[in-house]
């Protein structure tokens, strides 16, 4: 039971309303100006119910927050999370606590890791190979969207076993729409202030997404039962795994289970990992020498295949680096305090509400001299705690498809930048900003194909070749 009648550390005095609100639009410049102000540790009231929450940066603090999971120190129910819930749906992954948690991600985890994780590799490479082939030489396109592009018909294909048909094709625009319309300013306030969800029609905000899940849940209710009704052991896409497999007393999930992890997957999955593709492609092409470095790695072990290709250190050290610099996830999902402790030094009492701030961790010039400068070399030099780098969150609520994005990433980094020669058209800064629940790049980052490049891992192509 979450308490707001507790004393709790380095309280912001600022109306609840004003919080939320700069909660909404400024979440990064907020947290670093109230840590620049108090610290590791301090209470904000942002949360949608209006409940104090503790955020925490100290890796230390967060260690025992996260293993706490195990012990009952701490808690991570799944009626904190109510924005997730209304979002993807109650049986969501994110929506849930206590034992179902566990349930689900007993049935979820298999598809996401070993052997099976690599069965995608050739539809992550063929995917990329696809969406960027679309391309024009010389003319100008937007990083993230085809980077959206590449993300979603991986889903698509390797959760669903989908990549043509009007249903594949319904799910994409649905997804899409969806996701642009919560993941704006407006969108955002919505989810975070229950009264404005309200129904007016279809041309209201929140009835405009109501129509849009609708449309989506049916197209998701339709291949749950065409598959279950035709059942092939042979697949071996996420879809066809999580149908055939069933919890330690033989239950299957129900249709509505599905629903709600699918649509987690359609959404949150894409959307991440767009992101953190976007970045890499900005941050390796607005500075030379990290381009340099990571083409020369690429090229010099052309032979090897590719998923020997993605455990190469500096490609791994800059797709950290991409995750350190602007995570996607700004904080853990949210623990209470089940016993009373001491962090950072000060007394929290049961009921507690805490968050670990990804951001800030990330931020901490003791971990990481230099902070707002992109060095993977550091990723190099050495290696860094579950608790000092933690994109995925951690503990319990560690973020199930953490292993399979940042394989994606690297699929896909290697093929863009072994086959394809890209600029920036604008070399300026971009700074992150607010996107739905996660982060993204504040500005649209746009580059243009100039060519194709000749790599010792592809077929040799001409360097002047068009890429259509």
């Amino acid at each position: 039971m979450l308490k707001t009648d507790i004393k709790l550390p380095n309280q912001s005095k600022a109306p609840a309303f004003i919080q939320a609100m700069q909660w909404i639009i400024a979440p990064m410049s907020m947290m670093e100006s109230y840590a620049k102000r108090y610290g590791d540790i301090f209470t904000l009231c942002v949360s949608p119910k209006r409940t104090p929450i503790v955020f925490i940066s100290n890796p230390i603090a967060l260690q025992e927050i996260l293993t706490g999971d195990s012990t009952k120190q701490f808690s991570a129910p799944g009626e904190t999370n109510v924005i997730f819930a209304t979002l993807l749906g109650e049986y969501s992954l994110m929506s849930l606590g206590g034992v179902q948690h566990q349930r689900q991600r007993q049935l979820l985890t298999p598809p996401f890791h070993g052997e099976r994780m690599l069965g995608y590799t050739k539809i992550i490479n063929n995917l990329t190979e696809e969406v960027m082939n679309g391309l024009e030489i010389g003319r100008p396109f937007s990083v993230r969207d085809i980077t959206q592009a590449i993300t979603l018909r991986t889903i698509m294909k390797a959760v669903f076993g989908l990549d043509e048909g009007s249903r594949a094709r319904g799910l994409e625009m649905f997804v899409n729409a969806i996701t642009n319309q919560l993941t704006s300013v407006a969108g955002v306030t919505m989810l975070y202030f229950p009264g404005l969800r309200k129904d007016w029609g279809a041309l209201s905000p929140w009835g405009k997404y109501l129509r849009r899940r609708q449309e989506t849940d049916k197209l998701l209710y339709q291949e749950i039962r065409e598959r279950r009704e035709k059942a092939d052991l042979s697949k071996t896409d996420i879809l066809s795994l999580l149908l055939s497999a069933t919890d330690e007393a033989g239950q299957p999930m129900s249709d509505k289970e599905l629903r709600d992890e699918l649509l987690t997957l359609l959404v949150a999955g894409q959307e991440t990992t767009a992101t953190a593709l976007a970045w890499a492609l900005y941050w390796i092409h607005k500075l030379p020498e990290v381009k340099e470095k990571l083409l020369k790695e690429i090229d010099s072990n052309g032979a090897c295949d590719i998923t020997t290709l993605t455990k190469l250190p500096y490609l791994n050290a800059v797709c950290c680096e991409t995750l350190r610099i602007h995570p996607v996830a700004m904080l853990t999902l949210p623990r209470v305090v089940e016993k009373p402790v001491k962090l950072c030094g000060w007394d929290l009492e049961p009921g507690t509400l805490l968050y670990g701030s990804i951001y800030l961790t990330h931020q901490r010039e003791d971990l990481y001299p230099e902070p707002k400068k992109f060095k993977p070399e550091r990723f190099l030099a050495r290696q860094f705690t579950p608790y000092e780098f933690l994109p995925f969150g951690g503990g319990v609520r560690r973020c199930i498809g953490a292993a399979f994005a940042l394989f994606e990433m690297k699929v896909a980094l290697v093929k863009i930048l072994s086959e394809y020669s890209l600029t920036l058209v604008d070399n300026g800064e971009v700074k992150p900003k607010r996107r739905g629940l996660v982060t993204a790049p504040a500005s649209t980052i746009n580059m243009v194909v100039t060519g194709r490049r000749v790599s010792l891992n592809t077929n040799s192509v001409s360097e002047a070749s068009t890429v259509k």
